[in-house]
């Protein structure tokens, strides 16, 4: 591991340093959980983006248009 600098806000500092979690495996453990945290989060929120903007253009990129029209090719079992 590589220990770095942060700068916290004190009022900050002493609401993390007053958790239980952090008072039982330390300030570094919880925040490298916390980074964790929002790296994944993050990655989530980007990829659900790129879904998103690819579905709302309609035909996925790169098809060249193979699938253009297959929704009017589609049968639907009757109920």
């Amino acid at each position: 591991m590589k220990a770095i600098q942060i700068t916290i806000d004190e009022r900050l500092l002493s609401r993390l340093d007053a958790d239980p979690d952090v008072k039982r495996v330390g300030r570094s453990a919880v925040l490298r959980r916390a980074i964790d945290l929002y790296l994944r989060a993050r990655r989530k929120r980007l990829v659900g983006d790129a879904y998103r903007r690819a579905y709302q253009r309609g035909e996925p990129s790169g098809t060249g248009g193979e699938l253009e029209g297959w929704t009017e090719e589609g049968a639907w079992p009757e109920a």
